[in-house]
């Protein structure tokens, strides 16, 4: 008798437990970097297979900007981020998965346009974003490319060298649209279309973007090691590079202290942070990724706290 009670207690155990990991878990939104695109079976593909192995019965959903792989890979380079980031608001408010929220991990320029969803729309609602060698704080140098075979790649940086913040790149080349010139900033404020109006830098702030910004369960911002692809990699953490190399760090810039997105706000709460991811640039490892992001933050607690029992 003893042995059935026990055994219908296991059971009964079980499905409420599989009946929280169910209920509980949160979708997940990804969103690649330059040169990649959503469906790459080495990158973007991967880091889908890993998370849904870890979280079974999970919802991913990868960005793809175009209807084609090859369209979105040349979305990465050519374009405008705030027509992009538009249609990313459209598109997710139609997916029924997502309806209650979602967590988003963006990878490189992708963590980026992740955080101006947040910023500009957030419906449905991010809980948790975690960027890995995102530029933040904008690039002083446009990225080199990650393959030297890529055609498009090549294409963008031969387009940038004719005026980084003439209109015609301005509103064609996407690099140039976070491009930030560390000998410039007057320059950097009234030429550049994007970045300095995500980051409220310009005179008139918007305030939605604070508040959706400091509506974040958590903000957790990472950077690699040895990045030499974006400069300075400290953009990852919104770090600036300033006059004579030097480099600003975000606690002592004028949009920490007047909280101009409310990155102070979420540090002082617990819900900012920052990470450093050993290696280069995107070279992230499976263990990294399950250790450090996918066990402390994409596993809800109720859940975590039923696999721990």
């Amino acid at each position: 008798m003893l042995i059935r009670v026990i055994s219908l207690l296991f059971f009964i155990r079980f499905l409420f437990a599989q009946q929280q990991y169910q209920v509980q878990q949160k979708p997940v939104v990804l969103w690649h970097g330059m040169g990649d695109d959503c469906c790459n079976a080495k990158s973007m593909g991967r880091v889908k297979s890993l998370i849904e192995e870890r979280l079974p019965n999970t919802f991913i959903y990868s960005v793809r900007v175009g209807k084609t792989i090859d369209e979105d890979h040349q979305s990465g380079f050519f374009g405008k981020i705030d027509e992009q980031v538009d249609m990313l608001c459209q598109e997710l408010s139609m997916i029924e998965e997502l309806k209650g929220g979602f967590n988003a991990i963006g990878f490189s320029q992708g963590g980026l346009f992740l955080r101006a969803y947040v910023e500009r729309c957030n419906q449905p609602k991010v809980h948790r974003l975690i960027t890995f060698g995102s530029p933040h704080a904008g690039v002083s140098d446009i990225p080199n490319c990650m393959n030297p075979n890529d055609f498009t790649c090549k294409w963008m940086r031969t387009l940038v060298q004719q005026g980084v913040y003439t209109s015609y790149i301005q509103n064609r080349v996407i690099q140039a649209q976070y491009y930030r010139n560390p000998e410039d900033q007057e320059k950097y404020l009234e030429k550049n279309r994007f970045l300095p109006i995500l980051n409220n830098e310009k005179e008139e702030k918007n305030k939605g973007y604070k508040e959706n910004l400091t509506s974040l369960d958590r903000f957790v911002m990472i950077r690699f090691s040895e990045d030499v692809m974006i400069k300075p990699s400290q953009t990852a953490w919104f770090w600036i590079k300033v006059e004579n190399d030097q480099l600003l760090p975000l606690q002592n810039q004028t949009l920490y202290e007047e909280d101009w997105l409310g990155l102070k706000y979420l540090n002082d709460n617990g819900r900012l942070e920052f990470l450093v991811c050993p290696g280069q640039h995107m070279q992230i490892s499976d263990n990294y990724l399950d250790e450090k992001v996918i066990r402390p933050y994409l596993i809800e607690d109720k859940v975590r706290m039923i696999q721990q029992q």
